[in-house]
């Protein structure tokens, strides 16, 4: 098995925020030989202001030959990996500890949030970047459906926190989530028209609506902690990867909300990758040299309150 370890430094003291530890494990199996398979994925934690991995562990099996690390345009850390072993079953295991500080206490109430949001246009030493951040995708994501839905919350002078509370909840309320409902490939417009898919879905048709009224919206993808219901154990594998969205304001800070839950990103958000879209932070994706008329994946992630033990383990 190829393992890679990397660690970091805490944010303030041991008592800042909650400890996470996660474990995102995905298993490819093939009903015929792999002679080659090339991979890369978004599999480590951020660091940022209120973020840090403390530790992460990427083990793939088989062995990798050729393995790297790197990082986009946007800060994300990429895994590169080559198998030359010819292989039925791909197995590709990532755990990390990550530190997650509360947000401050006036992120959703201050200048930022408060502003109207006509003036959170991208300005200021960070503008370049969150310019791109407004522009639409190709194929174009920004229709005229699109704009109408979007159109109700924003109210001009409205404050930005007011507009997004109830893009979150308009969204939660109008759209089931429907496991299996949607791919990757699936466009906004026709989650617009279907009025269902999962959290991917629902964060694309956010930032569609907020990108069409001039602000600069990122995907975000990472993962979620659940609390089991009271009286019941946590089960392992029940987490699954996780996706919302952003804003960004001339204060130079990106307000997180979550449409599938109806929520502002706080500290039970861990995040992973941040892009203009899915195609900028997949979890995994690859190449492989094979004959095989099938596959299966599995893909399970548990994401518990950190214990002890996997440091420097």
């Amino acid at each position: 098995m190829a393992r890679r370890r990397s660690e970091t430094a805490l944010i303030g003291g041991p008592d800042n925020g909650r400890y996470y530890e996660v474990t995102h494990r995905t298993v490819y199996r093939y009903s015929d030989v792999v002679t080659n398979s090339y991979g890369r994925g978004f599999l480590t934690p951020r660091n940022s202001a209120r973020q840090r991995c403390l530790f992460h562990e990427l083990v793939i099996d088989p062995e990798a030959s050729d393995s790297s690390t790197s990082r986009d345009a946007y800060g994300n850390l990429s895994s590169y990996f080559h198998i030359t072993r010819r292989h039925h079953k791909l197995d590709i295991t990532s755990r990390s500890v990550v530190q997650v500080a509360p947000p401050a206490p006036d992120l959703y109430r201050g200048p930022s949030a408060r502003a109207p949001w006509e003036i959170a246009r991208p300005v200021g030493p960070d503008g370049a970047l969150a310019t791109e951040f407004t522009l639409d995708l190709d194929p174009p994501e920004i229709t005229d459906a699109v704009r109408a839905y979007a159109a109700p919350s924003f109210i001009p002078g409205r404050p930005l926190i007011e507009v997004l509370r109830e893009l979150n909840s308009r969204i939660y309320c109008d759209f089931d989530y429907r496991s299996g409902s949607t791919t990757i490939s699936t466009q906004v417009g026709e989650v617009l028209a279907a009025r269902e898919g999962v959290c991917q879905d629902f964060a694309r048709l956010a930032i569609a609506c907020l990108r069409a009224n001039g602000l600069a919206a990122s995907y975000v993808s990472g993962y979620l902690a659940t609390d089991p219901p009271p009286g019941k154990e946590r089960m392992f594998g029940i987490d699954a990867t996780h996706a919302w969205a952003a804003v960004w304001t001339p204060q130079q800070l990106w307000l997180g909300l979550d449409p599938t839950n109806d929520q502002m990103v706080d500290e039970r958000y861990i995040t992973v990758g941040f892009g203009r879209d899915y195609a900028d932070v997949p979890p995994l994706r690859g190449i492989i040299y094979t004959d095989s008329e099938s596959s299966v994946i599995d893909v399970s992630v548990d994401v518990a309150p950190y214990r002890g033990g996997l440091l420097g383990a």
